[in-house]
């Protein structure tokens, strides 16, 4: 395998079907009480757990490790990585852990991967921070890799920035021809690369040096769908299918509830600020639990969102997919 970009065909799910994302639990006991809130997920309806990855600000969780005890403790949660991040690993090595994964679930995996964008992060454990275009190049080669790993009994690779000569690419995966990759995108770069890469893109405002206030402006619905407009293009120039679409939703708020459980998001303040500026937007998904699954369908509709991070209440966001839920089953037929 050369440094030739390895392009899978997406994975397809039913495109009038609405899939919804929880974050993975925070470790606030212990193990067993851990367990219990990512199997109660299952319950409430949830198709997804992911996790995010950071080193610093107080993050708890190994993302790999907590992810194979979320598929060890359910039996119908896919679970996600929301982002890793790219310079973390090496790929091939992470390839392994994610097929090890795949097969051990039953098939339940997808990997997100990032270029990475908190100094911090690398910071703590002395890795330069290479200037963007470095680290998009670098995941590219990444998700060379990994596809290789995926599709190959054996890995032979040459580039820039990574060598794998004769790896087994074992275990082989049970999900065909691997498990999904998401790509999270928001500046120009990186939204060419996971259209012509990624089975999902996440899309994402572009992080203005770290500062979220500078960022609201680029959540607007115009904004966002001039991004999407981008994936989609970089995709057919690819000549592959249009990824996925992933979108989370940074202000939600249920009117017709108890008050929200836990801390807001921390672009809730900056969006709240500018909440006329968003009007229209999914970045914003506010009203009772019926308004705002109507608010989702109708998103899907116009911008091809099909998957949906609701934020950090998990009891709202259950609300919330169950009128989604309810909805479907009328328009098939079935309720």
């Amino acid at each position: 395998m050369s440094a030739t970009a390895v392009v899978s065909p997406l994975v397809r799910s039913d495109p009038q079907k609405l899939s919804f994302i929880a974050p993975m639990p925070r470790l606030t006991a212990g193990g067993a009480d851990w367990v219990a809130d990512v199997q109660r997920l299952e319950v409430l309806g949830f198709d997804t757990v992911c996790i995010s990855e950071h080193l610093t600000n107080g993050w708890q969780l190994s993302a790999l490790a907590a992810m194979a005890y979320a598929a060890a403790s359910t039996t119908r949660l896919r679970i996600l990585s929301l982002v890793l991040q790219n310079d973390l690993y090496h790929p091939a090595l992470l390839a392994k852990h994610i097929a090890t994964l795949d097969v051990l679930s039953g098939g339940r995996v997808e990997i997100g991967i990032g270029a990475g964008w908190q100094a911090g992060d690398y910071r703590a454990v002395g890795i330069r921070f290479d200037p963007g275009r470095t680290r998009v190049a670098r995941l590219a080669e990444a998700v060379d890799v990994i596809r290789a790993y995926f599709a190959c009994p054996t890995v032979n690779f040459a580039g820039d920035f990574y060598e794998v000569t004769e790896m087994e690419a074992l275990p082989r995966c049970v999900q065909q021809p691997g498990p999904p990759i998401l790509m999270g995108a928001g500046g120009p770069a990186m939204l060419d690369l996971a259209g012509r890469r990624a089975d999902i893109v996440g899309i994402h405002a572009a992080i203005a040096h770290d500062s979220i206030e500078k960022s609201v402006p680029e959540l607007t619905a115009d904004s966002i769908a001039a991004k999407i407009d981008r994936v989609r293009t970089a995709a057919a120039a690819a000549q592959r299918p249009a990824p996925r679409l992933q979108f989370m939703c940074y202000h939600v708020r249920l009117t017709d509830g108890p008050a929200a459980v836990g801390p807001p998001s921390s672009w809730a303040k900056d969006i709240e600020a500018r909440h006329s500026d968003l009007a229209g937007s999914p970045a914003v998904l506010v009203g009772t639990a019926a308004e705002c699954a109507d608010a989702l369908l109708r998103w899907s509709a116009d911008f091809g969102i099909t998957y949906w991070h609701l934020g950090q209440d998990v009891h709202a966001s259950a609300r919330i997919i169950e009128h989604v839920r309810s909805r479907e089953r009328v328009n098939r037929g079935t309720a």
